[in-house]
């Protein structure tokens, strides 16, 4: 496939995505009306979809039809939804900005940011759990929640969370960045793909592997890329505020590695994972692609 046609791609998986929430997300005008404006307003008409994406792409390098991955692609979107809802918060990272435009807590106020992170967290299982398009056993989708919600909590995401709180001011070596990223921003991207692989029923478990491996290096090679643009991008383009992690003093690969030492750091990663989809063929060139997309965009 071309850069073209894999970025019309991406457009398509981000208006099957969008659909996908507006259909699960509950509406705006039942009760409790404002914090059903607070989740829709957070979860829609906005962000890249990366992680959509990678449940999609690795879904269709098994050959399952995509009806098949929409519930799943929109279960981990949720999840980062609610994340990034809770990491603005002022407690957290103390952000006004996501996605071009107020967070959350700022466009409604604290409480209901709480809230609603809270329950778009929540509707996320309730998709995995009650999806009808889902083509898998009961086994099977067991499965899928248990590992959406290890990469969601302390072992996870909760768990990246705090291990950066508490590295504030303070020098990490490379081992221990690279494991908090792990957690913080790779457990996501790694559950997106399994997600995916885990709507085929005919998946070996080599298949898993393989594919567990590729997530794992392009979700350290997505914070070394954040870490980046936090020096190099601009506001406007990020959609996010420029600098927030400099002024806050957190741990990251450039204040570690240096600029170029942190760019290396991701081109390595990138190679090893496309090392990883050996095997595969053209049917798994869109995870290829993204993570190519990954080590080079530019928000």
């Amino acid at each position: 496939m071309s850069d073209a046609a894999l970025r019309e791609l991406l457009v398509a998986h981000q208006a099957r995505t969008e659909t996908s929430l507006d259909h699960w997300l509950p509406p705006a005008d039942i009760a409790p009306q404002r914090l059903h404006r607070a989740m829709r307003y957070a979860a829609l008409d906005g962000g890249k979809r990366v992680r959509p994406f990678l449940v999609y792409a690795a879904g269709q390098a098994l050959d399952v039809p995509l009806e098949h991955l929409d519930g799943p692609a929109c279960a981990v979107e949720l999840v980062h939804v609610y994340s990034l809802i809770h990491d603005d918060l002022p407690t957290m990272d103390d952000d006004d900005l996501r996605r071009g435009k107020p967070t959350c807590h700022k466009a409604f106020d604290e409480a209901t940011a709480i809230l609603a992170g809270d329950a778009i967290q929540a509707l996320a299982f309730q998709v995995l759990a009650h999806d009808e398009t889902l083509q898998v056993d009961a086994r099977r989708r067991l499965q899928m929640i248990g590992r959406l919600a290890v990469a969601s909590g302390s072992r996870g995401m909760a768990g990246g969370q705090a291990i950066d709180l508490a590295s504030v001011g303070k020098r990490l070596d490379l081992p221990v960045l690279e494991i908090m990223h792990i957690h913080k921003t790779g457990a996501l991207i790694r559950a997106s793909v399994m997600l995916g692989a885990l709507s085929s029923p005919a998946v070996s478990e080599a298949q898993l592997k393989q594919l567990d491996h590729y997530a794992k290096c392009i979700g350290l090679a997505f914070q070394i890329q954040d870490d980046i643009l936090d020096v190099e991008g601009d506001t406007e383009t990020l959609g996010k505020t420029q600098g927030a992690d400099m002024v806050l003093d957190k741990p990251t690969y450039p204040a570690l590695l240096g600029l170029d030492g942190a760019k290396q750091r991701a081109r390595e990663l990138y190679r090893e994972a496309l090392a990883s989809l050996e095997g595969f063929g053209a049917a798994a060139e869109p995870l290829r692609w993204m993570a190519e997309y990954i080590v080079s965009r530019s928000k």
